[in-house]
């Protein structure tokens, strides 16, 4: 029999930190699976999980520890597949180090993803995107402050994590306005920034008088903003702008769904898929297929191309107000 403890402890040392180098989201996310798999396992072998044997995390509990992902605490199949995907990789990592459990291991692995529906993407409209901007109290630090991260935002569509890293000496503001971000999977990339972007950023940066290692957005105690933080703000003016503009309020506004803003309004300006995918700092443009799917313009455009000959283009309208009032019943 071999233990499985020096296994996990070798494989976030030697294979995530010092052979891949894996930023401390994918570690953390990648440790939180194994731990619930863990205590799961516990629970079941009814030894501690540092007296783990490799044979007892074998395809049968792996698999009733996904469906207790799914029925008991209520994770999504995008959720319970992610979970999937860090237990792969110990897995194949211990198939190196144990051949001797070669059969078992490979039945982990042959579990498979489950399909999963696809979720219809949430974006604002320009008028939502007004209200929004408008929710901040300009007349308070914060306020300057939360306006400025909204239209950054809402311009660029930088990932929350990318948001929060961002640095003074990130933002540049002279010829070539741009912004400097470390995305994603280590990818460098630039983006342009408006006009607009540009003053309410300088007069931000004025404020702010930064260093260039000084976060860009810092809390009142001068430390960075956290990714929940921003969740949070986010929400709020949500509901502050939902006082004037109705439709907002229908939406689950989130940075991600202004980050989903950010690039409709980049393809309802006629901006080509791939750079978009540049833009977002995507890996494949599969991937921002996404928003041909969403645009509903898109979709109309093609429908106005394909009407037929001799009819008069436009939708159906009830010629008089009563009519109208019935039909709607």
């Amino acid at each position: 029999m071999s233990a499985f403890a020096p296994t996990i402890e070798a494989f976030f040392a030697e294979r995530l930190i010092a052979q891949r180098e894996a930023s401390p989201r994918t570690v953390a996310a990648y440790r939180d699976t194994l731990r619930m798999l863990l205590v799961f396992a516990e629970q079941h072998a009814g030894k501690p999980p540092s007296r783990l044997d490799v044979a007892d995390v074998d395809c049968e509990l792996v698999g009733s520890f996904l469906t207790h992902l799914e029925h008991d605490r209520g994770n999504s199949a995008r959720t319970r597949n992610t979970r999937l995907a860090a237990i792969h990789s110990l897995f194949r990592y211990a198939a190196l180090r144990h051949p001797e459990h070669a059969a078992s291991i490979q039945r982990v692995l042959a579990i498979p993803s489950k399909l999963c529906d696809r979720v219809e993407v949430c974006y604002l409209d320009p008028d939502e995107v007004d209200a929004l901007l408008a929710a901040p109290d300009k007349e308070t630090w914060l306020g300057r402050r939360d306006h400025a991260l909204l239209v950054l935002t809402v311009q660029t569509g930088l990932r929350v994590s990318e948001l929060t890293r961002l640095d003074c000496g990130d933002v540049e503001l002279g010829v070539g306005a741009h912004v400097h971000c470390h995305g994603k999977g280590r990818k460098q990339r630039a983006t342009p920034l408006t006009k607009l972007t540009v003053t309410v950023l300088r007069a931000w940066m004025t404020e702010r008088l930064g260093s260039p290692s000084d976060p860009l957005f810092p809390t009142s105690r001068s430390t960075r903003l956290s990714p929940d933080a921003v969740q949070w703000l986010v929400a709020k003016y949500a509901r502050v702008a939902a006082a004037g503009c109705t439709s907002i309020a229908t939406k689950a506004v989130s940075p991600h769904v202004l980050r989903h803003t950010c690039a409709m309004n980049l393809l309802h300006s006629g901006v080509d898929i791939a750079v978009i995918a540049l833009w977002l700092g995507h890996e494949s443009t599969q991937t921002t297929q996404i928003y041909v799917h969403a645009d509903m313009v898109l979709k109309e455009r093609a429908l106005a191309r394909t009407t037929p000959p001799n009819t008069k283009p436009g939708r159906y309208r009830p010629p008089d107000a009563l009519l109208a009032f019935l039909e709607g019943l």
